[in-house]
């Protein structure tokens, strides 16, 4: 309990106090009056006040019970898993439900395959180290000392990949077996070296128990990865390596370094020095003597982290694992989403775009009301499982619109649009093709806002509605994708006007030569578009030549 809160009480209680002292002594004085005058009086007052007091203290337990009683939402808490392993358990049915809202195959059945995996890691008992370095740091001569000293002889590898091999150990004293693997270098240069290191990081990341080993002091390089590691839980061992190359003193001075770098990742216990795989030293008569792997250090410290910490280990692990399925889950969902919020957008910019260009607006401060269309806001909660009505749907429409005056971003595409159209069409038509490209930005900027607010369930965030509105027109004002969106203006917009627009000049010429063609007798002359664009006379009377006026010479 929180000390003011603490305090409240005490003052509450001792106030609470002072006011029953205080009516205890009123009516001990009410009652010495009332027997004065009248004992019979006296009984009635007495038995009144024993009424009152039985009614107060009823009343105070009824309330105390009922304000004590927990709500649904803290009896919804009380159900919450009972340990890590059980927590797992209920994230990967989550996941499992979430795959269901998966349209893609393949990324769901690699999903669902995955939680199997970590389900059936729940029921073993086994603890997974991983060993983790560079290919020069000397991984392989650390497990290999490990498996002469733990299980006596190298066992057989459970399974050899390219990411490496695990081997099968057992410790005294611990009840689970003990799986390790020894992973490819990592930093190692050209495209086969990235992509081990993917794999040699991947399986890091599944570990329970994780021996990073170097053989000198830390670089950049080295310390990224491991720090990554360490924040999101994973338990290390830093193994300073190769010891026996180094003077007692440089040793010292190495090991105080990684110890002071690491300091605030990994505590100093847990970092250790070895010489798994010493050089042989030379004797005086000229033959070489091979001395033992100094790997004891490593053992002891080992040891005393999986006995004391082994089981927790493991649990944190799968529910590190299972956590990580689900974030790759919401991931999936999340771009799914998207695809389709855009693809509702994009509808609803051109839609907008061609209702604008063809009745353009009197007034170019409506611009931003007619952008922002009420049904595409309702389709795109849809999208992200919010159902909403119509009118809702208008309320936020009108809401953002405002918005986007307010920012000056009607005015801003205004000028946008403008500038990039106004040398590629016929002045007649810059008008209503500036409103309708216009129109199609301004929905674009308002659906995009839209996803944004229903992503982060129905949030603008710290920042307000006006923040994401004004982000969303700098991230669509960028050079490479109003080049694009201006070349599918062009083709949806400007280029439908202009053909529309010959069309009727086409259409009012027609007419205009039907009119001027008729003769005083009523025939009417038809007239036809040749090959090359002029006009010919059809003559209804074939066989009479044309008569020419008198006064032609």
């Amino acid at each position: 309990m929180s000390l003011p809160r603490l305090l409240t009480i005490l003052i509450g209680l001792s106030l609470i106090l002072g006011l029953v002292l205080w009516l205890v002594s009123g009516l001990r004085q009410l009652y010495l009056q009332a027997a004065f005058v009248s004992p019979l009086l006296s009984g009635l007052l007495l038995l009144v006040i024993i009424a009152l007091l039985g009614v107060m203290v009823w009343a105070f337990l009824y309330y105390a019970l009922l304000f004590g009683r927990p709500k649904p939402s803290q009896r919804q808490r009380l159900k919450a898993p009972r340990d890590k392993a059980q927590a797992a358990e209920v994230s990967l049915e989550t996941v499992r439900r979430q795959a269901l809202q998966i349209q893609d195959e393949v990324a769901r059945q690699a999903l669902l395959a995955r939680s199997r995996e970590i389900a059936a890691s729940l029921g073993r008992r086994e603890i997974h180290v991983v060993v983790f370095g560079t290919g020069s740091a000397g991984k392989t001569s650390i497990v290999n000392a490990l498996l002469g000293r733990m299980a006596g002889a190298i066992g057989a590898p459970m399974g050899t990949t390219d990411a490496g091999q695990t081997y099968q150990l057992q410790l005294t004293g611990l009840d689970r077996q003990i799986l390790i693997t020894d992973t490819p270098g990592i930093l190692e240069a050209g495209v086969a070296g990235t992509e081990r290191e993917k794999l040699a990081r991947q399986l890091a990341a599944e570990a329970d128990f994780l021996l990073f080993v170097v053989d000198n002091d830390l670089r950049q390089s080295e310390y990224e990865p491991l720090s990554l590691l360490a924040e999101v839980g994973k338990r290390s061992l830093l193994v300073f390596n190769k010891t026996d190359l180094y003077t007692e003193g440089d040793r010292e001075t190495i090991l105080a370094r990684l110890r002071y770098r690491l300091r605030t990742t990994i505590s100093a216990d847990d970092v250790v020095a070895v010489a798994a795989d010493p050089q042989a030293a030379m004797l005086p008569g000229g033959g070489q003597v091979k001395p033992d792997p100094e790997i004891m250090p490593l053992i002891r410290r080992m040891a005393e982290i999986l006995r004391s910490e082994g089981e927790s280990l493991v649990a944190d692990n799968l529910l590190l694992q299972s956590q990580r399925l689900g974030e790759e889950a919401r991931q999936l969902i999340d771009a799914q989403r998207r695809r389709q919020a855009d693809q509702v957008v994009e509808r609803f910019q051109w839609i907008g775009a061609g209702v604008v260009a063809v009745t353009p607006l009197p007034v170019v401060d409506l611009l931003g009301t007619a952008a922002v269309n009420a049904q595409m806001v309702v389709e795109i909660g849809r999208v992200y499982g919010c159902e909403m009505n119509l009118d809702r749907g208008r309320e936020l429409a009108l809401s953002l619109a405002k918005t986007l005056a307010s920012l000056g971003i009607v005015k801003g595409a205004l000028q946008l649009v403008t500038a990039a159209l106004q040398t590629n069409i016929a002045t007649f038509l810059l008008g209503r093709a500036i409103q309708g490209v216009s129109a199609a930005y301004l929905t674009r900027i308002a659906g995009k806002s839209f996803i944004e607010y229903f992503r982060q369930d129905q949030d603008w965030g710290d920042g307000g509605m006006a923040e994401v509105v004004q982000r969303q027109f700098q991230l669509n004002r960028r050079d490479e994708f109003l080049r694009v969106f201006l070349q599918e203006a062009i083709a949806r917009v400007v280029q439908p006007l202009t053909q529309q627009s010959r069309t009727a000049e086409n259409a009012d010429a027609e007419d205009v030569l039907e009119d001027a063609a008729s003769d005083s007798t009523g025939k009417t002359a038809q007239y036809e578009w040749d090959e090359q664009g002029a006009i010919a006379l059809e003559n209804d009377d074939w066989s009479a030549p044309a008569q020419a006026p008198k006064d032609w010479s």
